[in-house]
């Protein structure tokens, strides 16, 4: 090659390598892959009745059937005398546990179907019955030995409810046991209560342990009114054992609701859970008042009303700072509130009611600062209306603007605690919606004015002008 070409060429790769210098080219980068497209999601199975029909529903139906198939025999039997008693109650008991067996087996070994389930639930169903003819119908058992057998069926039912997360086997099962004492015709003697007891702590282990909201209002429906019919029978003679059962049952109802709440929080407020929260704090505060009053101890059953409703609101503080909802605290909250201020009703007079509306509603206020319900606010406004309304009714009715009021003193602590509660109120508000309650703080301190200058310089025509002047 000549010479003058390579000297150029040479001065051109220069040239070239300068630009890139300055420009700061860089060797193209490979080109990325695209990611895959992301996989449509599977369309929800449309509802296979077939399969709902064919599985469930016939299968339930079958089991249903066997239970009548197997009533219609023993009736037949009974009726054309061809087994005695005895032999009727032990073919049942052998029918039940047959029954139970093989949808056990079939279950377990041949396929986790309905018809298995159903088979299982029919058995117990069976046994139930069962045992129901052989104590209150035939009496051939003694009602412990059929609360027994009542209790080992109930236990069966409910390891395998738990095991195979059955709703039906549960609710055969475990309500079974609950209503074992009225089956039996056992009454409403302590060995009833001792037997329901453990079956309504496995209501709620197995209500916690399965998450089933419904059990618990159910068992609640069935055990509540048996409690209720021992309370009455046994408060006469042995007041104390009565009151000590009623906060145990009372705790027991209460960990199934807030224990449901802590295994499956949420930020709503179940209707189950409120309902059974609910309930259970208005029968444990009357069962106890009517038994306390009663015996003619008005005083303890004024002060049991108010401890329930410090457990109430103690327990709904509590909860409002874990992971159960807020509403649910604050459901307890206003539920101690609301007995508390029936308690104070039942014990207090004068301002010194007056004092303890006041304070609820600056505590109900502060619960709503807290949580942001508004729901608070107004029952914090229920309780200074209650305290006002009070106050002007007893300690300074209307008619004292002309004749004065029958003591100063108790008029103006009422005033002036009604005062504070609504100034308390509209501190823990916002200062827009504080308004209406600074209004209502000013027109009662005006009211207390004109209450106290009507009050020290009599009634008449200088009363009446130094209220003008006032």
């Amino acid at each position: 090659m000549d010479a003058a070409v390579e000297a150029r060429l040479g001065a051109l790769e220069e040239r070239l390598a300068v630009v890139e210098s300055l420009l700061g080219a860089r060797a193209p980068r490979p080109a990325l892959p695209a990611a895959p497209p992301s996989a449509p999601r599977a369309a929800r199975e449309p509802l296979d009745l077939e399969e709902l029909l064919g599985g469930r529903v016939l299968g339930w139906v079958g089991g249903v059937a066997v239970v009548l198939a197997a009533v219609f025999f023993l009736a037949m039997a009974i009726h054309n005398g061809w087994i005695d008693e005895a032999a009727r109650v032990s073919l049942a008991f052998v029918a039940s546990a047959g029954l139970t067996a093989a949808g056990v087996w079939l279950y377990e070994w041949k396929g986790r179907t309905q018809a298995a389930r159903a088979a299982v639930g029919a058995g117990i169903a069976a046994f139930y019955a069962s045992d129901t003819a052989a104590t209150s119908l035939y009496h051939l058992v003694s009602a412990p030995l059929g609360l027994a057998i009542a209790g080992l069926v109930g236990v069966t039912a409910t390891a395998l409810a738990i095991r195979w997360s059955s709703h039906e086997i549960a609710g055969i099962g475990i309500l079974g046991a609950l209503l074992s004492p009225v089956l039996v015709d056992a009454g409403t003697s302590s060995a009833s209560l001792a037997f329901m007891a453990p079956a309504l702590c496995a209501a709620v282990g197995a209500l916690l342990w399965r998450r089933w909201s419904w059990l618990a209002a159910l068992a609640y429906v069935v055990s509540a009114p048996q409690l209720a019919a021992w309370l009455d029978d046994e408060r006469r003679a042995h007041l104390g054992l009565a009151l000590g059962v009623t906060a145990a049952f009372w705790l027991l109802y209460v960990v199934a609701a807030v224990g449901y709440e802590l295994r499956d929080p949420t930020a709503g407020l179940r209707i189950a859970s409120a309902s059974l929260l609910f309930a259970n704090a208005s029968l444990t505060a009357l069962a106890g008042r009517l038994m306390l009053h009663d015996a003619g101890n008005d005083a303890g059953a004024t002060a049991w009303v108010i401890a329930v409703a410090g457990a109430h609101a103690v327990l709904g503080t509590t909860t409002l700072r874990t992971r159960v909802s807020g509403e649910v605290g604050a459901l307890l909250v206003a539920v101690g509130s609301a007995l508390a201020a029936v308690g104070l009703a039942l014990a207090l007079d004068g301002p010194a009611l007056v004092a303890a509306w006041s304070a609820e509603a600056v505590v109900m206020a502060w619960v709503g600062r807290r949580s942001g319900d508004v729901r608070a606010f107004v029952a914090a406004a229920g309780f200074a209306a209650a305290a006002a309304g009070h106050a002007l009714v007893f300690e300074a009715p209307p008619k004292a603007l002309a004749y004065g009021v029958d003591s100063l003193p108790n008029a103006a602590v009422g005033l002036v605690l009604v005062i504070a509660a609504l100034l308390a109120i509209a501190f823990f508000l916002e200062r827009q919606e504080s308004k209406l309650f600074l209004l209502a703080a000013a027109v009662a301190a005006v009211y207390l004015g004109s209450v106290t200058v009507v009050d020290l310089v009599g009634r008449g025509q200088d009363g009446q002008l130094a209220l003008s002047a006032f």
